[in-house]
């Protein structure tokens, strides 16, 4: 069973109805309980850092994810569900994230780029990895966002993307976790080919 986290700030349905295409059994889900017995959890999220570590901590949800990622099973954080993963985001300074990942989260700071960086954007693969088989580097894929992951470990950046004068990781790995800041749900046949690989991870 794939759980996908309810916390009040994911594109929920978008994310179940492609994981239900590809012929994922999914569940919708705020119950710790649920989350911590999935066979693979995935963590969507739109909107702001703070805002979101207030909704996880509401719902007691903050402990059942990271107990879910240390047991190693396969995890798919998307957009701030990727940014929710680290220590803290310049986003809400002194709010806390889910420190399972080291380092922070940043503000864009290339003169003259629009904000949030929006629309379509190239990824460079920069390591192998099974969700991204068959991705070429001739792709493209849907961004939403004003901030970005900086790992303290470079070496789990397995995707990275440049906006203005800027590179950012765009794709990050490390054993049974997958993130990414794009949306696959929002980026037709190349989004659908990642989430069609998680459903066979």
């Amino acid at each position: 069973m794939i759980v996908i986290v309810d916390y009040g700030m994911g594109n929920l349905r978008s994310v179940s109805k492609a994981l239900e295409l590809l012929g994922g059994k999914v569940k919708v889900s705020s119950s710790p309980s649920e989350i911590e017995s999935a066979g693979k959890l995935v963590l969507p999220g739109v909107g702001a850092f703070g805002d979101a570590v207030t909704e996880l901590k509401t719902r007691s949800l903050c402990e059942p994810i990271r107990d879910f990622i240390l047991r190693k099973k396969p995890f798919l954080g998307i957009c701030l569900g990727l940014q929710l993963l680290f220590d803290s985001s310049e986003e809400s300074p002194g709010i806390e994230g889910l420190g399972i990942l080291k380092g922070t989260v940043r503000a864009f700071s290339s003169p003259g780029i629009k904000i949030p960086h929006m629309g379509w954007n190239r990824v460079e693969i920069m390591a192998p990895h099974p969700l991204t088989s068959g991705i070429s580097e001739e792709n493209f894929f849907y961004f939403v966002h004003s901030y970005y992951a900086a790992p303290d470990d470079p070496k789990m950046v397995c995707g990275r993307t440049q906006y203005g004068q800027e590179t950012f990781p765009s794709i990050l790995a490390a054993e049974t976790l997958f993130a990414v800041q794009f949306h696959p749900e929002k980026s037709q046949n190349l989004g659908l080919q990642i989430l069609s690989n998680f459903v066979r991870w």
